[in-house]
């Protein structure tokens, strides 16, 4: 009797523990499409459930998950809020040291190539409150990929 009340509550535990992830997914990937919709893009989903929709294809070379790209962007969320800007000249960065969702996003593109990512929380910054990023946000992303270093 010991061991299945310690069983039980193991197994409801651990049920538990994954359902706000769970429930971030399913709410992000409502709120993404439903943004797709109503903004009239051509977004490609991903197998890890980024989306990304590429307006100007560019023509230089592709990066890498190890690359270091210079990246100018525009950061906000699907009210339109901004909450991060790049100037025109961009950032330089590795792509290792960035969010899920631009290590992945950002080689989509070739250099010179310019687009949105929406990125589901899982892929951001996750289930709770970081930088001032409130927890299970969409981020989305427009993209100007000026090179691949």
């Amino acid at each position: 009797m010991k061991y299945s009340l310690l069983a039980i509550a193991f197994a409801f535990l651990v049920s538990c523990s994954s359902g706000p992830e769970k429930d971030f997914s399913l709410i992000n990937e409502k709120q993404i499409t439903d943004y797709i919709k109503a903004n009239k893009l051509e977004a490609t989903k991903c197998e890890s459930g980024l989306y990304y929709a590429i307006d100007e294809a560019g023509e230089g070379v592709k990066p890498t998950s190890a690359s270091t790209v210079q990246v100018a962007y525009k950061g906000y969320y699907l009210d339109g809020e901004v909450f991060d800007e790049s100037s025109e000249r961009g950032i330089s960065f590795p792509l290792k040291g960035v969010i899920k969702g631009w290590t992945e996003g950002i080689t989509y593109f070739k250099e010179g190539g310019k687009g949105t990512l929406l990125v589901p929380a899982h892929l951001g910054y996750g289930n709770y409150d970081t930088r001032g990023i409130p927890g299970g946000s969409v981020l989305i992303f427009d993209i100007h990929l000026i090179s691949v270093n």
